[in-house]
């Protein structure tokens, strides 16, 4: 599903918002629904908001948090009944992105079904199509045939070449239209940092990789929610023209940045569970940037191979990935 809809420039005074503002409103309300309002996050959404180029994120973010703006006002400028429910499907992986749904989030999304006037089977419906891409199994299906990892190249230290083939696929994923697509991106990595530990002697559950982010100061939330920003943004940007347009990424800068970010999360991991899990966070932040910085300077490099495996996905492909019946 997309969204469809006008973007404003600017945000107006009123409690008016367009179907991109409504929906990233949503998402930040579930971000922030379990009552993780930590600076790590605000920070990454305001930084977001200045490299797409579009200040509304961080000021829609900020009334949020002040009590300014209500989540009944948020969905008003969700008319079209796919925008609505493109909304609750990402409201949703967000709140699921870390594990199961905790009981302030449980009553967010209740909330938010009543406001977008979702129907029992249309609701059940997306939660199922949603929690089976999000609450996936992290280890590999039983009895699946690539359960054991394939060799790795024989030019690749260590587990190189199972990161970059991550880094390939999430790099593809964010040129596909798809909102499943996106939405498979995080517990991807979450996929890709549990082999990495076992192989390493370490026993991962989503808890366990949430708090190995976050030390690297990495929100999962605020992670999902980045991907769909630049998918959506950047797609209105580029009917915008002039100086407005060239400030807002593009598809491919998505991919640039799914490729970065899971090319740096994998060797962060590596660095971490192979040296006895020793960082602390200074240390784990210290590592994690200049990881991130070479693998956007790898993304041109890798295009080809990323655009190639874009031209071979497709949805079907996508939860297999996700669900653990393909592996990577």
């Amino acid at each position: 599903m997309r969204l469809t809809g006008k973007f404003h420039p600017t945000m107006p005074a009123a409690e008016t918002l367009s179907p991109i503002e409504s929906t990233l409103a949503i998402a930040l309300f579930a971000a922030f629904a379990d009552g993780d309002r930590c600076e790590p996050e605000r920070a990454r959404i305001e930084r977001l908001a200045a490299e797409l180029g579009w200040e509304d994120l961080s000021v829609i973010s900020r009334r949020i948090l002040m009590g300014k703006l209500s989540l009944a006002a948020a969905v008003t400028g969700l008319e079209k009944t796919g925008d609505r429910e493109a909304a609750y499907e990402l409201a949703r992986a967000v709140c699921e992105v870390d594990g199961d749904l905790s009981a302030d989030e449980t009553s967010f999304l209740e909330e938010l079904r009543g406001l977008l006037g979702l129907d029992w089977e249309t609701s059940r419906h997306l939660d199922d199509e949603v929690d089976g891409l999000t609450l996936a199994p992290l280890a590999p299906a039983v009895g699946n045939a690539l359960e054991t990892p394939p060799p790795l190249p024989a030019a690749a230290p260590d587990q190189g070449g199972m990161i970059l083939r991550y880094a390939i696929l999430n790099g593809a994923l964010e040129l596909l239209p798809e909102t499943l697509a996106t939405m498979a991106i995080v517990p991807l990595q979450m996929k890709m940092v549990y082999r990495i530990g076992k192989a390493h002697g370490a026993e991962l559950d989503r808890t366990s990789i949430k708090e190995f982010l976050a030390a690297a100061g990495i929100g999962l939330g605020s992670q999902m929610l980045e991907g769909f920003a630049r998918k959506w943004v950047g797609g209105l940007g580029k009917k915008m023209g002039g100086k407005k347009a060239g400030k807002i990424a593009n598809q491919m800068t998505g991919s640039a940045f799914s490729f970065a970010s899971t090319w740096a999360i994998g060797h962060l991991a590596v660095n971490y569970y192979a040296g006895g899990r020793r960082f602390g966070t200074a240390e784990m932040k210290a590592v994690y940037e200049p990881l991130l910085a070479k693998a956007k300077e790898l993304h041109s490099r890798y295009l080809p191979e990323i655009q190639q495996q874009a031209q071979s996905l497709n949805p079907a492909m996508v939860l297999e990935y996700a669900r653990g019946g393909r592996e990577v």
